[in-house]
């Protein structure tokens, strides 16, 4: 019987109704006895570092987590994390950067209503990541409404219905079908798993607007190391920013761009105004990457090294199928 470790982090699926509105209450134990059927399958420990709406959730929570599954990598089979939905991909996606090669299964979930509502779909979610962490099927993932996506491809794109996300230019990695793991998607990690421990929160991502103020490139540029320019398209910079854009390039700021469409990716080749300022700048961009997997990982691979070079090279390299280009 594999042991797994459960690790509450607040969110709706163990969240009441307050006078307030909904807020985490629940333990992680009370989670367990809304799913008995786990027992036949897994032995489960619980663990609840941090109790909160997932909207509260920062790069030293995602430190945190990391450091507690790497203090306790070799004890289990694997590990659980409920956390809100607000905020998983990006928790799924910092935790992909920080936890590397992982031979076991670090799987999160959530659910859209809470586990004490007589309608949810906690409890199917909460068991069906149990499942998969005793599947022996690796990596780092979300489990949601049965589909089991890659942890650097998930986008939250609906906010009240039990689909809630999506797996983004990517195909889902498995799916969950009442005790059933189906695996599309082999993961064959290679060597040791790697634990990184450092994160550079000086990151901004600045989404363009038709007669934008050149003064909003200035005023990031103050407040970040790196810059995330999420343009049109297949990505271009108007040209009454570019003087901005030399400023930022000499003060040495890491710059990629990204673009608004979540669908397909970004293609700075093939249009004049993108073409224009890859081949000025050496910019580097997203490509087929979501924008919360860009976020977390220029925070980590800025966290590595303050070396240009090292950054362009850290941030390129495939990690957890984020970038397929």
């Amino acid at each position: 019987m594999k042991h797994i470790l459960l690790i509450a982090t607040g969110g709706t699926i163990a969240s009441r109704h307050t006078a307030e509105g909904l807020a985490p209450r629940i333990t992680p134990e009370e989670l367990l006895s809304y799913v008995p059927d786990a027992a036949s399958f897994c032995s489960i420990d619980t663990v609840q570092p941090i109790n909160l709406d997932s909207t509260n959730i920062r790069p030293e929570h995602w430190l945190l987590l990391a450091n507690l599954i790497e203090e306790n990598y070799h004890r289990y089979d694997g590990f659980v994390i409920c956390h809100g939905t607000d905020t998983l991909a990006y928790t799924a996606s910092a935790l992909s950067y920080l936890i590397q090669r992982t031979s076991k299964p670090i799987v999160l979930t959530g659910a859209q209503r809470s586990i004490d509502e007589d309608t949810t779909d906690a409890k199917v979610n909460l068991l069906d990541a149990l499942r998969f962490a005793c599947s022996g099927k690796s990596g780092v993932c979300i489990v949601f409404g049965s589909h089991v996506i890659a942890g650097t491809r998930a986008r939250k794109s609906r906010t009240k219905s039990y689909n809630a996300f999506t797996s983004l230019n990517f195909p889902d990695l498995a799916s969950v079908h009442e005790s059933r793991v189906v695996r599309y998607i082999p993961y064959e990690p290679q060597g040791e798993p790697v634990f990184y421990h450092k994160l550079n929160t000086r990151v901004f991502l600045l989404k363009l607007t038709p007669g934008m103020d050149p003064a909003a490139f200035e005023a990031a540029g103050k407040l970040c190391d790196g810059l995330i320019i999420e343009s049109y398209g297949m990505g271009g910079i108007p040209d009454v920013y570019l003087e901005e854009l030399d400023k930022l390039i000499r003060q040495g700021k890491t710059v990629i761009m990204a673009t608004q469409v979540p669908q397909e990716g970004s293609d700075l080749s093939v249009y004049q105004v993108g073409k224009h300022v890859k081949d000025r700048y050496h910019l580097l961009e997203t490509y087929d990457m979501t924008l919360e997997s860009t976020v977390t990982k220029l925070m980590w691979a800025m966290g590595q090294s303050s070396d240009p070079q090292e950054i362009r090279k850290l941030f390129c390299a495939t990690v957890n199928y984020d970038m397929l280009f």
